[in-house]
């Protein structure tokens, strides 16, 4: 079993987001409270999660692809994804891009795809043309 280097990349992610948790000084002035948090939780809320293993192995092959940079099998792999839908965290214009994953017998590209954050690992998985995503866990 290949272990993807997003995982690898994880744990670099982890330690910084450990080190962003431990807050500034306590002489620190106190942070206001962001007002868009609550549009963002919503979101997050609206998307579930599937482990990196209960994935099509077509969708394995399209991270792949991502990491390596291509090539990708259609022209539209790795455009901006404008998040119409609204179902994935708020951000802005050129934060995600989307990516085709294959299905087998199809004439089309099909439904499934796989939309990247600019985070390390903020992959999202969609088996139905974005009515729904699944945030990718690489820890499963």
């Amino acid at each position: 079993m290949r272990i993807s280097p997003r995982i690898a990349a994880l744990g670099a992610a982890t330690a910084f987001a450990a080190a962003l948790l431990a807050g500034p000084a306590a002489s620190a002035a106190p942070i206001a409270p962001v007002t868009s948090v609550t549009s963002v939780s919503a979101s997050v809320a609206s998307v579930g999660r599937i482990c990196y293993s209960a994935l099509p192995s077509q969708a394995d092959d399209t991270l792949d692809l991502i990491d390596q940079g291509g090539p990708f099998p259609y022209s539209q792999d790795g455009v901006v994804f404008q998040n119409r839908e609204g179902l994935l965290p708020g951000r802005t214009t050129g934060y995600y891009h989307e990516y085709t994953v294959i299905t087998p017998g199809s004439p089309t590209r099909g439904a499934r795809r796989i939309i990247t954050g600019q985070q390390t690992a903020e992959d999202y998985y969609t088996a139905d043309h974005y009515a729904s995503f699944r945030r990718v866990d690489f820890a499963c």
